[in-house]
């Protein structure tokens, strides 16, 4: 059976997209912010995750954007599902128009806009807009992570950091809104631990710019939640795996886009000690 393929955009094309495609993200940001909070409502989806006119708005944006800046590469988002045909081979577009849909709701900042570029499986590029702090980081693996003010053409690079000597408290992301037992057991059962609450996906944010060491998860989530900041962790020099090490493969569950577990490292030599078991 011959696999479906699209085109493979490289390193040069893929950097050539960034500037667009932050505006995009931006544009999205924009759009998210002038609806009244405290007067939506959140709906819930087939699979029970929230949705709102919100989500719906960011969505359309950034497929638009897409559209006119590589009309030739398919688009997978978390809004349309319907519409999702990933290649087997070459690249696409994974996007979640707004992750943090319970932050956003809830009147909290810790909300964001992703997308990212796939490339083979592997996320290549990934861009993270947290619209209501102001902030996007933004990272093209090979080339480098940076973190820049929304709207501003400045941008400063980023970089993980070595994980703290044995001893030494480490700090570790943990979800706001979703945490899992199997999460908070690799935390205990490594002592030393800090953890520092975050939403969406501010928490690989935390891990690439270096305020972070570790980010878990070992509890089902979805592609679009994790590509944009795979991306951008492993551009500024960290790593993302499963729990025992091994690379994350994406686009190929079309059925329902799961993610099992990962852990996003900041030091990608810890990943050999510390993998759960």
């Amino acid at each position: 059976m011959n696999k479906a393929c699209s085109p493979l955009i490289d390193l040069d094309a893929a950097a050539a997209l960034i500037g667009p495609l932050t505006e995009c993200v931006t544009s999205a940001g924009a759009a998210i912010l002038r609806f009244d909070r405290a007067a939506i409502r959140a709906e819930s989806k087939a699979d029970g995750s929230p949705v709102t006119e919100a989500d719906l708005a960011a969505d359309l944006i950034l497929r638009n954007g897409i559209l006119r800046h590589a009309p030739e590469i398919p688009v997978v988002s978390e809004e349309r599902l319907d519409l999702a045909k990933p290649p087997d081979e070459g690249s696409f577009f994974l996007i979640d128009p707004l992750d943090g849909t319970k932050e956003f709701v809830a009147g909290r900042g810790e909300f964001t806009v992703n997308v990212a570029l796939v490339t083979n499986g592997t996320p290549l590029l990934g861009i993270i807009g947290a619209p209501a702090l102001g902030t996007i980081w933004r990272g093209l693996v090979g080339r480098g992570a940076e973190r820049l003010a929304a709207g501003a053409a400045d941008a400063a690079p980023i970089r993980t950091r070595a994980f703290p000597r044995a001893g030494q408290p480490w700090i570790v992301a943990v979800s706001r809104s979703h945490g899992d037992a199997q999460t908070e057991t690799f935390i205990d059962t490594r002592p030393g631990a800090i953890r520092r609450k975050l939403g969406s996906a501010i928490k690989f944010a935390g891990v690439a710019e270096g305020s972070v060491d570790i980010y878990p998860r070992l509890a089902p989530t979805h592609e679009w939640d994790v590509a944009a900041g795979h991306a951008i962790v492993t551009a500024a020099g960290g790593k993302v795996t499963d729990p025992r090490g091994a690379d994350l493969q994406f686009g190929g569950r079309l059925n329902d886009f799961i993610i099992p577990a990962f852990i996003a490292w900041g030091d990608p030599s810890v990943a050999r000690r510390m993998k759960a078991p």
